[in-house]
């Protein structure tokens, strides 16, 4: 007797909804692992309780910690100030902090407006850092603790590896996605599919590399990112001689003439990059955007240069009309390897 196949969350009638729409919380994981900011990992905690409290301006924050460090958490996020109403810790261990990489990806029913997740393999970017066990388990237990709907989907997936308009466009980059380390039996076509059938879209436009630094093989949310269902915001760097300059010109080129599945034109901005930033002699993936929109607000990674970073937080403010354009100081964050949007993750209202 054949075994009935399961419907897709597509098929059922959800999709991934923009950054940009309502959301209910964003989700963070606490900070602990010392080897993802090495011998710089003391300013990392008082980071992450500075954006817990400026997130917690416009909505609610929760976050995954283990009960052994919530004393801790809890006293730095009171400390500066954050509106504790807006604040839920969660009893949930993690191995690292990339809540965009091994949290959940959320979906959205189109008619009935639920909300259910959708939890794909972690395996920390390629099998790059094990342990990643705990955070493996973070979509169940976020799902469990919510009482939402769970769908799982047994291929790998990183949040910062898409990016979508809500309107049924998706960004991905060939470098990441095609990637052997991620799901190496499946091809770009069956890719292309797996996304259209568990994120409810239909046109998957792909970009080519990453930028210099990143180690996730180059995601999307260092590159490219969408503000608009017709409007998307693009690295670009201006210097020739900078290792950066070829690859982003490349997928700028890639940009120009695309069509939403209407036919529309997207109107493409370019977001600078800052100088090349530099710790122990390692290049740092410093990108504008990996930026994060929140209810009312987006946050902008800055880095200390204060040319650059107004540039862009003037960008951005074009793209986001209406929402408070708020820098954070990133120069520390970055030692790991991301920013605000790596470390977040959107849960849609």
């Amino acid at each position: 007797m054949a075994v009935p196949k399961m419907k897709t969350p597509a098929a059922l009638g959800f999709r991934m909804p923009a950054e940009w729409e309502p959301q209910a919380a964003v989700w963070l994981s606490w900070p602990h692992n010392r080897k993802t900011w090495p011998g710089h990992f003391r300013p990392i905690p008082e980071k992450f309780a500075e954006i817990v409290a400026t997130i917690s301006r416009f909505q609610e924050v929760r976050i995954n910690i283990a009960r052994a460090l919530q004393p801790r958490a809890w006293s730095l996020i009171t400390r500066v100030k954050a509106d504790l109403a807006k604040v839920e810790l969660y009893n949930h261990p993690t191995n690292d902090a990339w809540c965009r990489d091994h949290g959940p990806i959320f979906v959205k029913h189109t008619r009935t407006g639920e909300v259910a997740i959708t939890d794909w393999k972690h395996n920390a970017w390629g099998g790059k850092y094990p342990p990643f066990d705990k955070d493996n388990a973070i979509p169940p237990k976020i799902a469990k603790a919510l009482k939402l709907r769970r769908f799982v989907i047994p291929r790998v997936l990183e949040g910062g590896s898409i990016e979508v308009n809500g309107a049924g466009s998706l960004l991905t980059t060939e470098s990441c996605l095609l990637n052997p380390n991620r799901n190496p039996s499946l091809t770009r076509v069956q890719i292309e599919q797996l996304l259209r059938d568990n994120l409810g879209v239909q046109q998957i436009i792909w970009l080519g590399d990453g930028i210099v630094g990143d180690d996730t093989d180059g995601h999307i949310d260092d590159l490219t990112r969408f503000f608009s269902a017709t409007g998307i915001v693009t690295a670009v760097e201006k210097n020739p001689r900078d290792a950066n300059y070829a690859p982003l010109k490349i997928n700028l080129e890639r940009l120009r003439g695309l069509r939403t599945p209407t036919g529309r034109e997207f109107k493409i901005v370019e977001l600078p990059m800052p100088a090349p930033y530099f710790c122990e002699g390692q290049r740092l993936p410093a990108s504008y955007a990996n930026f994060l929109v929140i209810n009312g607000a987006v946050l902008v990674p800055a880095f200390r240069q204060p040319r650059r970073d107004g540039e862009a937080a003037a960008v951005l403010a074009g793209c986001f009309p209406g929402r408070e354009i708020i820098p954070i100081d990133c120069r520390e964050l970055v030692w790991g390897l991301g920013t605000l949007h790596c470390i977040s993750q959107q849960q849609p209202a």
